[in-house]
């Protein structure tokens, strides 16, 4: 298909002579995705919108209390410094960014009037700026007026290297530029492809100018409204304690007509996966349960027991669970600082124990026995869209290769069965969240290391701790003070420049920045750096998918990360809890659209 009839199907599209399902059909038959086929239809200006009827409350309020369960409660409410998924969740409560991605990665305006399209001039034919569109009439939480002053004021918090917010990577390359109340300017230094990404889903919540400008820079994580939320978005807030509980009740000045349906809301934090997948599908205690990070027997069971209140959802997204090997020494010191991108490790900077590493890890009895459903076993980082799923990779549990391997590396067992070398031990701590599957997995990982004659110490430490926003906190996994760790991480959008963002050398979690950086395993390599460098620019869209996949390729093949499991987005909702959830947001992206049917 050439470049006059993909127009000719878009054209045919803006008359109505053809359905956007078959529209999506044909180019997913070619190779492409459907969230792409669905951006191409937006820079036409043919942006998908909400179906009537999809929300039936026919006014605001009367849903009584919304009750849900996050077994990592929410340490903090300032979206820009959100260190886990958790963070963003409870900020989402009363944050909003300009647009969202629903599960079918179709973009949707929030605070936008609509989503900016080539055709109407809103993106630019060259990739260098995009204009948005702000909703009129929105209001703070607080009673002042949302303009374009607080979207401008948002791109200079974030940017700001002395705020060290999460989300720098989003803003530190841009421009925005008020052009009048309503209505912003987003320049890129070089034609950008992936255009939405500052002020777009989870790292797009805007904050209030009015509330946070005293606290720019240094003293940006003493502001009192980091911890007290003022935003647009359908609740208001009422409390927070860190890591417990976030409480909030309806918006009645909300910018949308007849929400949110319910009057309150409740997060309630802590826990573990299983009890909250049991309060909300077995005794209805609870509405909603996020990220159900249990074995797929234990929720059959729930399921299929008598008098079930709940139900299992699983949404297709594109997060991994993953081990990661520190590219840098946790056992020393620099400046302070362990793992310090000054030093490397001793042991895993030898390519054959990284490989005998990859060698140990049984993908297959990890999915099989623990995930099932709900975890797949891959080779691969970046495994959706399936357009940028590698197809170069490979995994393989061979205990026999694997002591081969560490054994022509000089890499001999001692009496103790432990394999040591220039009087070294091969000896890691190997750490993770509390969590039953996660545990599972360590142990399965554990007993193959020890057939290869490596020491494996097992670390397991509370999630609230392990994924906490507290710099001063030793056991966060941004610190990365152990040789190896496991997480998921999630992609936050059917794009994945923010997503391979993890890998590049200038967001290695550090001292100087807080620890925000987005690469945490401290990995770096030029070549990763140039194609990542391309990938930003690169407007032709078959080209760019091939830098992803050859990105993905040095992370797993230089075994900076272990791939373990694909995880689809698996939540416990209420039978009765009507919720649009996308695998490429956060789950309360739709939250002011969520009802109880009677």
């Amino acid at each position: 298909m050439n470049e006059r009839d993909l127009r000719g199907l878009i054209a045919a599209v803006a008359a109505g002579r053809l359905s956007r399902r078959v529209f999506v059909r044909r180019l997913v038959g070619l190779g492409l995705t459907a969230p792409f086929a669905h951006l191409l239809l937006a820079d036409a200006g043919l942006a998908q919108t909400p179906g009537a009827g999809a929300y039936k409350p026919k006014k605001a309020g009367g849903g009584g209390a919304l009750k849900t369960l996050f077994w990592q409660g929410a340490t903090l409410l300032n979206p820009h410094f959100a260190v886990g998924t958790k963070d963003q969740e409870g900020s989402r409560i009363f944050y909003e960014p300009l647009a969202a991605w629903d599960a079918e990665g179709i973009l949707v305006p929030i605070l936008a009037t609509k989503i900016p399209g080539r055709e109407d001039g809103d993106v630019a034919a060259d990739g260098r700026s995009v204009i948005w569109r702000l909703k009129p009439g929105v209001t703070w939480h607080d009673g002042r007026p949302f303009t374009a002053d607080d979207v401008v004021f948002n791109w200079e918090y974030a940017a700001d290297p002395a705020t060290a917010a999460t989300t720098i990577g989003s803003y530190k390359d841009v421009k925005v530029e008020k052009i009048d109340p309503l209505t912003v300017s987003v320049e890129f230094a070089r034609p950008t492809p992936f255009w939405a990404d500052p002020f777009v889903g989870a790292r797009g919540m805007i904050i209030p100018k009015h509330l946070f400008e005293a606290w720019k820079g240094g003293n940006s994580r003493e502001a009192p409204t980091n911890l007290k939320p003022v935003g647009t978005g359908p609740y208001r807030f009422v409390d927070f304690k860190p890591g417990d509980i976030v409480r909030g009740e309806r918006n009645p000045s909300y910018h949308e007509a007849n929400r949110p349906h319910f009057d309150t809301i409740e997060m309630k934090g802590g826990g573990d996966a299983v009890s909250a997948a049991r309060a909300v599908i077995q005794t209805g205690e609870y509405d909603y349960a996020w990220n159900l990070q249990v074995e797929d027997e234990i929720l059959r069971k729930l399921e299929q027991s008598g008098g079930a209140r709940g139900r299992v959802a699983i949404v297709e997204g594109g997060s991994i669970e993953h081990i990661q090997l520190n590219a840098t020494d946790p056992w020393s010191e620099v400046d302070g600082e362990r793992s310090s991108a000054q030093t490397t490790h001793p042991l895993l900077r030898d390519p054959a124990v990284r490989q005998a590493l990859g060698m140990l890890v049984d993908r297959a009895s990890v999915q099989k026995f623990i995930y099932g459903r709900t975890g797949v076993a891959t080779a691969n980082f970046l495994n959706n869209p399936k357009r940028f799923s590698s197809k170069n990779t490979s995994w393989e549990l061979n205990l026999d290769k694997a002591n081969q391997v560490l054994e022509a590396a000089g890499w001999k067992r001692g009496s103790d069965g432990i394999r040591a070398k220039d009087g070294k031990q091969l000896k890691f701590v190997f750490q993770t969240s509390i969590n039953a599957p996660r545990q599972k997995t360590q142990a399965i990982v554990k007993q193959a290391c020890q057939k290869a004659g490596i020491a494996m110490e097992l670390k397991s430490i509370t999630a609230s701790v392990y994924f906490s926003s507290d710099v001063a906190n030793p056991d966060t996994y941004k610190k990365f003070n152990a040789d190896l760790q496991m997480y998921n991480t999630t992609m936050g959008s059917p794009d994945p420049q923010t997503f391979m963002r993890q890998f590049v050398s200038w967001e290695i979690a550090a001292k100087a920045n807080k620890w925000q950086g987005a690469n945490v395993t401290r990995w770096h390599s030029e070549a990763y750096d140039a194609a990542f460098r391309a990938s930003e620019s690169e407007l032709d869209q078959a080209k760019r998918a091939l830098l992803f996949i050859a990105m993905n390729d040095m992370a797993v093949t230089s075994e900076a990360v272990i791939p373990v499991v694909y995880r689809p987005a698996v939540s416990g909702l209420a039978k009765n809890l009507r919720a649009n959830l996308s695998g490429w947001d956060n789950a309360f992206a739709d939250l002011k659209d969520w009802y109880r049917e009677a």
